[in-house]
């Protein structure tokens, strides 16, 4: 098991090496213009996408998720921000086109430089790693992760999502116990 760890947290370390930090300071600066902020992702990239929206109402950031009963109709000042892994995911198309239709500026986290979904895009973040879709089978055969499938993209959206909060908050000058203080207590 620790030999699996260690070359899991070696992948990750290598794709966070490879992340543009001025793309993530771009993005950092984007979710702080709007107006409000929608988050999107299918499966696990999703889930990512949810832990991004916690911290960033925790940092006082007007979001929502698509697809959930209280989220708002987006529109000009209002950012649709969207995983895609792959570069394409046929909803992710279809909700950037609504989102820039209605007005909404649009950014696209991904593991990819081109896709149909990324072309709809105003800015584009690149995690470079594995995704689901890029999945090669055995590490031994192709060179691929030793995480399964989508894992190393999903790990590494959280890494780099827990670094943009990090510069979010400095961003906004947010103390600690402000985004402590957003927490839910009905837990």
């Amino acid at each position: 098991m620790k030999a699996l760890m260690q070359a899991a947290l070696a992948e990750l370390g290598a794709v966070a090496d490879r992340v543009d930090e001025a793309a993530v300071q771009a993005a950092c600066v984007r979710i702080l213009a709007a107006r409000r902020v929608m988050l999107y992702g299918c499966g696990r990239e999703g889930l990512m996408m949810r832990a991004l929206a916690m911290r960033l109402y925790h940092l006082g950031v007007a979001v929502s998720m698509q697809g959930d009963l209280t989220a708002p109709p987006l529109g000009v000042g209002d950012l649709f921000f969207a995983a895609c892994g792959p570069g394409e995911l046929s909803t992710v198309t279809a909700l950037a086109g609504v989102a820039k239709a209605a007005g909404a500026g649009v950014l696209m986290v991904t593991a990819e430089v081109s896709g149909a979904s990324l072309a709809l895009a105003d800015q584009v973040l690149v995690i470079p790693a594995q995704t689901m879709a890029s999945d090669m089978g055995a590490r031994d055969l192709a060179g691929g992760s030793v995480l399964p499938m989508g894992s190393l993209f999903e790990g590494a959206m959280f890494l780099v999502f827990e670094i943009m909060v990090l510069r979010l908050r400095e961003l906004k000058a947010e103390a600690a116990e402000a985004m402590r203080a957003r927490h839910t207590n009905m837990e």
